[in-house]
């Protein structure tokens, strides 16, 4: 990996593009809390309503499985949402455009708990999910904007930290409330979240500038460069494997392990636990070397997913693979910075794009990991199938070096021939 060309290497654009105003600096811990607690209200929403299902299935007079289409209708709000507004927002300052994404967010979670009936309540949760993937990806850029030198990763991490903690605070809390003052009481704890991330971003984030020349076309050149192609695919194949396993941890849990239904939620705390660790040592190691760990992180996914196919059968074993499962979001931040070094002047759109592609991973592994169920080859089976995709997605990056490698040889080759010619 140390002879991987400058293309694929080292990041190829300078995202200090972005202007700062004059005077005083920002400053960084500050402006990252107010990152981070945007996106621990994204993430408190995202996830909640999981754990609500039956309470929102009688409330609206639908059945469990149906109720589970709000939770496809916000993912297909996140990957929808992602590029459309990333292109279309591309010459906002950066303060404005966060402050109205998480208000559009904040708007859908309040309208959400005030739905009558079914279909508002899809339509609603779409609209919330739009601004989820945009407002991240500028949240990312801000971040690694005013992030000390050699620290880029560690910047995104900590913005990742609110989606990941929330998994372990923020969910738990709000289901509490749900399940004590009715699921709409989760919704508008979101609601009231999100209103606070507002207070603080307008208070914390400086006045930034888009780069200069930003534009919705621009924004579209990051769809004609491979390697955003090729990142993108790590992330929606590869990172699929943790959701084939985690989708359906609560019935392997119970029907494998022999689990008490008492214990599951300890082992969700487990994996909301292991996230939150991966994303922390995820954005340190990034920042040390961005291709290794990548790498090493889709080869490290590969084996705890496949050991889960033997640990789910002892409650001990497996709740220790859940949390090394949930430590696997190491890649997040690796990716996210990787997009922004490879999509040359069209950042915005590339670093929203992650995480529509976290969200088709998300689809991908819950459909191939209940396919691999339904087959009758039983519920450990989501443990091989997710380490095929953790494969899958170490091919992508294979592919991605193979690709970039043959890309930056060719002046040089080019050069030789003509020098032959002239000689």
């Amino acid at each position: 990996m140390n002879a991987s060309p400058p293309a694929l290497d080292s990041a190829v654009t300078d995202i200090s593009s972005f202007s700062l105003p004059s005077g005083k600096p920002a400053n960084f811990l500050r402006a990252v809390l107010a990152l981070g607690v945007g996106g621990f209200a994204i993430g408190t929403g995202e996830f909640v309503i999981m754990g609500l299902l039956p309470e929102v299935a009688k409330d609206i007079g639908v059945s469990i499985p149906q109720a589970g289409h709000v939770i496809s209708a916000y993912a297909l709000g996140v990957v929808i949402g992602a590029p459309v507004l990333a292109v279309l927002a591309a010459g906002w300052r950066r303060r404005a455009l966060l402050i109205a994404l998480m208000a559009v967010f904040a708007a859908g979670n309040f309208a959400s708990a005030a739905a009558p009936n079914y279909l508002l309540l899809n339509l609603l949760r779409f609209a919330a999910g739009l601004p989820h993937g945009t407002y991240f990806g500028v949240a990312a850029l801000v971040a690694a904007t005013l992030a000390p030198p050699g620290r880029r990763a560690r910047a995104v991490g900590l913005v990742m930290l609110g989606l990941t903690g929330a998994t372990l605070v923020g969910v738990p809390i709000a289901a509490w409330l749900g399940q004590f003052f009715g699921w709409r009481a989760a919704f508008v704890f979101v609601g009231l979240i999100a209103l606070v991330a507002i207070a603080l971003l307008r208070r914390d984030i400086p006045d930034m500038a888009p780069a200069a020349g930003a534009s919705p076309w621009r924004e579209l050149g990051a769809l004609r460069r491979k390697q955003v192609w090729f990142t993108l695919g790590i992330a929606a194949i590869g990172f699929g494997g943790m959701f084939s396993v985690f989708s359906y941890i609560k019935p392997t849990l119970i029907e494998v392990a022999g689990m008490p239904v008492g214990g599951v939620p300890i082992v969700l705390a487990l994996f909301g636990l292991g996230m939150v660790v991966g994303n922390l040592v995820g954005s340190r190691l990034a920042d040390k070397s961005l291709l290794r760990t990548i790498g090493g992180v889709m080869v490290y996914a590969a084996l705890v997913l496949a050991v889960f196919t033997f640990t789910a059968h002892n409650m001990v074993a497996a709740a220790v693979n859940v949390f090394l499962i949930g430590t696997t979001v190491a890649i997040g931040p690796a990716l996210q910075i990787r997009l922004m070094d490879v999509a040359g002047d069209a950042q915005t759109l590339a670093a929203a794009l992650n995480h529509s592609a976290f969200n088709m991973a998300n689809a991908l592994g819950a459909w191939l990991g209940g396919v691999a169920i339904a087959s009758g080859l039983g519920w450990t089976s989501t443990g091989w199938v997710g380490a095929l995709l953790a494969l899958a997605g170490l091919g992508i990056f294979g592919w991605a070096l193979a690709s970039a490698r043959a890309a930056a040889s060719r002046p040089a080759v080019t050069n030789a021939l003509a020098g032959e010619r002239n000689g």
